[in-house]
């Protein structure tokens, strides 16, 4: 894989950007995550409607949320952690 060139122009708007406050930066990224990926209107309502779901069986008790540190540890792999209920 050979070497990413950057543009003095890209240099500059990321010096620029990584000057900004944390939640602008957060922002920022977001936005240009999101420009790259194409979106499927079918897809986004189905993501929207399984999010809509889970409010709402979250809402009624029927689901219960755990901690993020839990949640993380699940997510990345510890294993006895992701057995307890």
């Amino acid at each position: 894989m050979g070497a990413l060139t950057v543009s003095s122009k890209t240099k500059k708007l990321l010096k620029e950007a990584l000057q900004l406050p944390a939640a602008e930066r957060e922002a920022l990224a977001g936005h240009l995550f999101d420009s790259l990926e194409e979106t499927d209107p079918d897809a986004e309502a189905a993501w929207q409607a399984e999010l809509e779901k889970r409010i709402k069986d979250l809402d009624q008790g029927k689901i219960k949320p755990i901690k993020w540190a839990r949640a993380r540890r699940i997510i990345f792999g510890d294993s006895d952690d992701s057995r307890k209920s």
